[in-house]
């Protein structure tokens, strides 16, 4: 930079000492020192002609300046005499003005007095050296005499101190001078031309001062440039170029202007030339040739200074604009580099799981392409100083550091990326390691957990466990990990205290897991070696199930689980064998064994349920504080259109009273039950009522979800989720709260699963069924306002049950509506909604939109008034169809589920519904037929009164202990008629088709211990208590000891009435049938009624 500037420094030296130069010979040839003089300023005194330079020379080289005759000398003033003489005297060089000038006057057509005169001006006002003074007396006698005499007379009166000589003719002129150096007007052959001569004087002295003052302007702007600062910043350097570039141009301008006029001056001093090749110039006419040739020089050798000078400079200019360029983008780089610095130095973490390792790696990988656009950047910019450097800039002392340190920091960069990612493969290696021993470990954990108990204390099934065991320990490959001094040493560089903690849980895991493995090998190792004796296993023979209802197999769990309540070392004499003493230890270490491998499955829920509800938490956190109360947000309101505007409420519904009771309350009661998982469902029930605001929620879903339909594009939306940095848009939050809730049905089944020995399995029962329970109400909610078409209020229905599609098929026994035949081709689809006091039949419509908006919708068709209903339960031999019919079958409908279980549950809640309208029925009418009270003595003719005895008798055995044997004597041994239409090898029995109504059952009571209670463990194709509901009571002994035959085997007939009671006493003889229909019908009869 040192050595650029100077050279700029002497390109401007040597400039300005060439415009001196100049200078000193512009003044040098215009004699600006004597005389300042211009012809422009004396021209109409130099038209006069009263003198003039002819350019003739005398024989030393004496300028001739001539007088020629001129009358009106007189009348020319001092001033104007002076005036010429001076210019005429300063147009000679200075070397021929120093010999002097040689003035002839001409007065030979003149008096004396004018002569006189003449010499007196010019001695008293003659600027320059005299030489020699001719004169050319009058030509006249008398005033030739006059001039003889008085001239001697007068001649100390003129005061020269030159010779004057007086000459009388033009002959004796050329005798002193030559004739060529005369004009014709003296006898010379010298061509002269007083205006050309002007007008040559006027270019010559114009172009003379254009030149100066061009020099003096360059001078002028060359020491401006070399004295301007260079600015700091791009847009000052690019104006000041600017500028200096419009200066340059014109001085350019008024050189050439300068050039092109001294050309033509000079063309026209060489005019005569070269019209005629033989014309001599005079001596002035080759002084201004030379004056004009040398001022065409000078100003040529000013132009190439100046363009030198102006290269350095422009060159100077533009260099430092690209230096200014360089340090803006070395500026931006930097900047850019610290960002990725940072930005790089938040990728610091290692994940709390392989998938949010990957997550991290997938957006490193992702910012990797922004990185390595900054490092091409620099790397550009680093090329672009060094040619900077190579061209010899001059701030090559201020650029090669910059470019060594954006080098240095790209490497670094380069080098963090690498290591950023490496850190991060790493960590993923080591979180696929842990899940994959995690896994593992889960599966192993589920293996021994799914193992049971009773099969592994056989030889053959402890050989089976052991060797499932081996199999899977041996098959455990690199999912198991190694030691952990292994693990610190391999994984040093990405284990932080958070990682330790976690491969410290995992290896823990893994040894609680091996430790489990080894003592269940070691539980098995010893069934597998002991040598158990053989059992036979013996048929009971039917005739004793048939006539002790203790085979049945409800008894039968009873007796086991009695058995099962005893010491370990006792036997059990009237259960299902006895046990040694050796098999009860086994078998309570296995169990003990077994529980302790369920209490780590129900810790392992627990602890998803604590952590899902923590992230779903700070989730619901996120949404309010990041895009609800953006809302109202003054600094967002411009970018919320129109249709969301003071919509909050309807986007994002309850979030805020859900997030709240979550957060204050459910959250921190559930942490409460981490070292008792089992107990959870506690919490769950106690927090029943304040769940049920997911309702709320689930109910303005579909108009939220309507609401970011139209609004997801807007930059509101997009700069929230920018703000927060999710990769999710806010409508996958919107359904968080439908996700949770229907969560917490999976993980209560997960820890229900676990804890059936617990002592909170019937919490976590009802906590399941109440949350599945809500979902259901939600979900008939959701279906329910999508009706329409019904025109009276569905509040009055009652409550929802249940709602389905089926397939209907109509059977219209009167009227004009007799479509039987046909319908029974063309089933109709119809949505069924039952209610607590009316059953609607709906149609479905297609659904039409996406998301929540794709929701069905019904158009109500018709109504059936649950007091007027009854259901027949198998219908056209399908077991998936059953019968709803009013009006006394004169409207039928016969319903197909998609399922039998389906069917199942629509027929259980009608019965429900049927049986509860019953019993309302029945409480406001308490008043009994008199024709029941008058049965035979002993014989149990009532229902209602052996309902009371039956109850009363099943509750003093309650109270009771065990006694197998009472119970198989009390039992009535049925004739061999019977057995014969009764026996359970049967194989032609047919379903009878089960009918309930309300109409004939007024009289009969429902108690709870019915042995076909869910209670009892026994398997029914068909129901055969006359109700067919789970809580029905016990019936008549006769009727009880009938239950535990086969439906279908003592099914032989098949009525059509109101009821097939006959069904329900096969075991009973043909007298007793007999009177009890008869019983039945009168009952019927008094009791008949329908509630409409």
């Amino acid at each position: 930079m040192i050595l650029w500037m100077n050279t700029e420094e002497m390109a401007l030296g040597e400039l300005l000492e060439r415009l001196r130069t100049v200078t000193q010979g512009i003044d040098e040839i215009m004699q600006l020192d004597s005389s300042p003089l211009r012809a422009a300023d004396i021209t109409p005194d130099l038209k006069k002609q009263f003198a003039f330079l002819s350019g003739g020379r005398g024989d030393n080289g004496s300028p001739i300046i001539v007088f020629p005759e001129f009358p009106a000398l007189g009348e020319i003033t001092d001033g104007e005499f002076h005036n010429v003489l001076t210019y005429l005297t300063s147009v000679p060089s200075l070397s021929s003005t120093g010999v002097g000038f040689i003035l002839v006057i001409d007065r030979r057509q003149d008096r004396w007095a004018a002569v006189k005169g003449t010499l007196l001006r010019i001695a008293g006002s003659f600027p320059g050296n005299l030489q020699l003074v001719l004169i050319l007396r009058p030509t006249t006698l008398l005033q030739r005499t006059l001039s003889d005499i008085l001239f001697k007379f007068n001649k100390d009166e003129f005061k020269m101190k030159v010779p004057v000589i007086m000459l009388s003719s033009i002959t004796e002129l050329h005798s002193y001078i030559d004739r060529s150096q005369l004009t014709h007007e003296l006898g010379g052959t010298q061509e002269y031309c007083h205006e050309k001569w002007i007008s040559h004087r006027t270019a010559i002295e114009g172009f003379a001062l254009m030149v100066k003052k061009t020099a003096q302007t360059l001078q002028s702007f060359g020491t401006e440039l070399a004295e301007t600062e260079l600015p700091n910043e791009i847009q000052a350097t690019t104006i000041l170029l600017s500028i200096h570039t419009n200066k340059k141009d014109k001085m350019k301008e008024d050189l050439l202007v300068a050039l092109g006029q001294g050309s033509r001056l000079l063309e026209s001093i060489n005019e005569p030339v070269v019209r005629d090749p033989d014309h001599n110039m005079n001596q002035d006419e080759l002084e201004n040739l030379a004056t004009v040739q040398r001022l065409l020089s000078q100003l040529d050798e000013t132009e190439r200074a100046f363009d030198e000078f102006w290269v350095r400079h422009q060159t100077k200019l533009e260099q430092c604009l690209q230096l200014r360029h360089f340090e803006h983008n070395y500026r931006e780089v930097r900047a850019l580099l610290d960002q990725v610095s940072e930005k790089l130095a938040t990728f610091s973490e290692v994940g709390i799981s392989p998938a949010h390792a990957d997550h991290i790696l997938c957006e490193l990988t992702t910012y990797e392409e922004r990185v390595c656009e900054v490092l091409n950047r620099v790397s550009s910019l680093a090329c672009e100083g060094d040619e900077l450097i190579q061209n010899s800039h001059y701030a090559e002392d201020s650029i090669q550091p910059k470019c060594s340190e954006l080098r240095a920091i790209n490497e670094d960069v380069s080098s963090n990326l690498s290591a950023k990612k490496d850190h991060l493969l790493k960590a993923i290696e080591l979180h696929h390691c842990l899940e994959r021993a995690s896994k593992w470990v889960d599966d192993g954990i589920y293996l021994l957990a799914s193992q049971p108990v009773d099969k592994c204390q056989s030889h053959e099934g402890a050989e089976l466990a052991l060797k499932e065991l081996e199999r899977y320990l041996d098959n455990s490959g690199q999912n198991q990990l190694t030691d952990l001094s292994t693990i610190w040493r391999d994984y040093e560089a990405v284990l932080n205290q958070q990682f330790r903690d976690q491969v410290e849980k995992v290896f823990q895991k893994q040894s609680s897991m091996q430790e489990m493995f080894d003592k269940r090998r070691v539980s098995l190792k010893k069934l597998a070696a002991k040598q158990t004796r053989p059992v036979q296993p013996v048929a009971p023979r039917p005739e004793a199930f048939i006539k002790s209802p203790l085979s049945s197999p409800a008894h039968r769990a009873q007796q086991d689980k009695r058995c099962s309540d005893t010491d370990s070392g006792n036997n059990c004499e009237k259960g299902n064998g006895q046990l040694q003493n050796g098999d009860s230890n086994s078998r309570h270490a296995s169990l003990s064994e077994e529980e302790e491998n369920l209490a780590v499955l129900r810790r392992h829920v627990m602890n998803e349920l604590l952590e899902t509800e923590r992230a779903y938490v700070e989730e619901l956190l996120c949404v309010l504080q990041g895009y609800a109360s953006e809302m109202d947000n003054a600094a967002m309101a411009h970018l919320i259109p129109a249709p969301l505007q003071n919509k909050k409420e309807v986007l994002f519904g309850n979030m805020s009273e859900i997030y709240h009771f979550h957060e204050r309350t459910f959250l921190r009661e559930l942490e409460q039950y981490t070292d008792c998982p089992e107990l959870v469902g506690r919490c769950f029930l106690e927090r029943m009522t304040d769940l049920q605001i997911y309702e709320k929620y689930c109910h303005n879903k579909p108009r939220s979800e309507s609401l970011w339909r139209q609004c997801s594009d807007c930059a509101f939306f997009q700069e929230c989720q920018k703000k927060l940095e999710h990769k999710l848009g806010l409508d996958s939050y919107l359904l968080k709260p439908v996700q949770r809730i229907t969560k917490y049905q999976l993980l209560l089944k997960e820890m229900l699963k676990y804890s059936k020995s617990c002592e909170g399995a019937n919490d976590l029962q009802e906590a399941l069924t109440a949350i599945l329970g809500i979902l259901k109400a939600v979900n008939d909610s959701m279906h329910l306002i999508a009706i329409t078409g019904y025109e009276g209020n569905m509040s009055e229905l009652g409550k929802l049950l249940m709602q389905g599609s089926f397939s209907v098929w109509t059977e219209h026994k009167k009227g004009h509506a007799k479509v039987k035949d046909l319908a029974r081709f063309k089933p109709m689809q119809r949505h069924l909604f039952l209610h607590e006091k009316a059953l609607l039949f709906c149609k479905r419509r297609e659904e039409n939109g996406e998301g929540y908006e794709k929701a069905p919708s019904y158009s109500f068709k018709q109504s059936l008034n649950m007091t007027a209903v009854g259901i027949t339960e198998n219908a056209k031999g399908d077991n998936k169809k059953f019968e709803i019919w009013c009006n006394s079958r004169d409207e039928v409908y016969i319903v197909q589920a998609q399922t039998a279980e389906v069917k199942t549950t629509w027929v259980n809640e009608i019965r429900k519904v049927l049986t509860t309208q019953l019993e309302a029925c029945r409480a406001s009418q308490q008043r009994a037929p008199d024709q029941v009270s008058q049965s035979p003595p002993g014989s149990s003719l009532s229902p209602l009164k052996s309902g009371k005895e039956s109850l009363k008798r099943g509750e003093e055995k309650k109270a009771e202990p065990c006694n197998p044997d009472a119970n198989s004597s009390s039992s009535p041994k049925p004739t061999g008629k019977d057995e014969a239409v009764t026996s359970p090898t049967s194989d032609r029995a047919a379903v009878a088709k089960k009918r309930f109504t309300l109409q004939g059952f007024s009289n009969l009571k429902v108690q709870k211990g019915s042995p076909t209670s869910p209670d009892h463990k026994t398997k029914r194709q068909s129901d055969p208590t006359p109700f067919g509901f789970k809580d029905a009571g016990p019936p008549p002994l006769h009727l009880s000891r009938a239950r535990w035959f086969s439906t279908p085997s003592l099914l032989q007939t098949k009525w059509r009435g109101t009821l097939c009671w006959a069904h329900c006493f096969t075991a009973i003889n043909l007298k007793s049938i007999a009177f009890f229909s008869f019983c039945f019908a009168v009952t019927h009869r008094h009791t008949a009624f329908r509630l409409n």
